[in-house]
């Protein structure tokens, strides 16, 4: 449905979300056959699910709760092979079942991409350094978490939300590195266009299954009403 839709990148929510091992076997495939992109926002800041998600065929692995550029040397370095990073080899789909070589290990490492999120006020107190990092290929960033752990409470997309998000957009449009934000708002949309996000996370499934059935119920609410004043 999102294909049909026109978006051209899935989210799997990994982290927060019903994935486990079978289903992101079948479903990464699936969306990169409808040729959509797919960032696997994984389990946790850990070797293993950055490593199942890369081999399994993801695009991208976003890792939540990045804490210090050193801490994304290390957890980042998962996603890249020696010399560059520690992934491991996986003789499986993204080597299609075969051996692998030099080129292939420089091919994988430029195509998949490692994108930090950015939800940790010591991460955000430390983004150039993380940006500067080779094995940061962008950044994702997560309002909602950041928010929290900057003390201002429950996200409300508030003037110093918008803020936060602004000055880590900007870090990284000066590295020359993408960045990526979930924008559910019209505020927080229209400041991704105006600074020139690389990827717009513009709805999530619930949302916008919540969204489809409230727009329907309103509107017959509406013509029920409608009907009513006019008998």
């Amino acid at each position: 449905m999102g294909s049909l839709a026109g978006y051209d990148t899935v989210v799997l929510d990994i982290e927060h979300g019903l994935f486990d091992l079978r289903a992101l076997d079948w479903i990464i495939p699936l969306i990169r056959a409808k040729g959509m992109r797919v960032i696997a926002k994984v389990l946790g800041p850990e070797r293993g699910p950055i490593q199942q998600a890369l081999d399994f065929g993801a695009d991208a692995v976003a890792i939540p709760h990045i804490t210090s550029a050193e801490h994304a040397a290390q957890i980042c370095g998962f996603a890249k092979f020696p010399p560059l990073g520690d992934r491991s080899f996986a003789g499986g789909r993204t080597s299609e079942y075969r051996g692998f070589t030099d080129d292939w290990v420089s091919a994988q490492d430029r195509r998949t991409q490692c994108y930090p999120m950015i939800e940790d006020a010591s991460a955000f107190d430390d983004i150039h350094k993380i940006l500067d990092l080779p094995v940061v290929d962008g950044i994702f960033i997560g309002p909602s978490d950041l928010s929290l752990r900057r003390e201002r409470g429950a996200y409300s997309v508030t003037e110093a939300d918008l803020a936060d998000i602004r000055h880590l957009a900007r870090a990284a449009n000066a590295a020359g590195k993408p960045w990526l934000l979930p924008a559910w708002s019209e505020a927080e949309q229209r400041l991704a266009v105006e600074e020139g996000a690389h990827t717009i996370v513009a709805t999530m499934q619930y949302g916008a299954m919540l969204a489809g059935f409230t727009t329907t119920m309103q509107n017959l609410q509406k013509i029920n009403a409608d009907v009513r004043t006019t008998r």
